[in-house]
């Protein structure tokens, strides 16, 4: 399936982009996260297991259980704090 995928902040930076699409075959956005991985590099030091990584599906926020759907926009991006 064809999934547009988002990278925000220090993963952006990281990747040295911003977005892209992706042919995948990940039904979970954890499965696409462990593809990415699977790219080595930089994907793999920025999305690597143990960092702190979060997601939104289609705008919404979730975590790596949610199943994708072809055309799903994946955003990953680290946790933000304020104040």
């Amino acid at each position: 399936m064809r999934l547009h995928i988002k990278y925000f902040a220090a993963i952006r930076e990281a990747l040295g982009q911003g977005s892209e699409s992706f042919e995948s075959t990940a039904g979970t956005v954890g499965a696409l996260r462990d593809e990415l991985i699977a790219r080595g590099g930089a994907f793999a030091e920025a999305l690597a297991r143990g960092k702190a990584v979060r997601v939104a599906v289609n705008q919404t926020m979730g975590d790596e259980s949610v199943l994708l759907q072809d055309g799903a926009e994946v955003a990953f991006f680290p946790p933000v704090t304020g104040g």
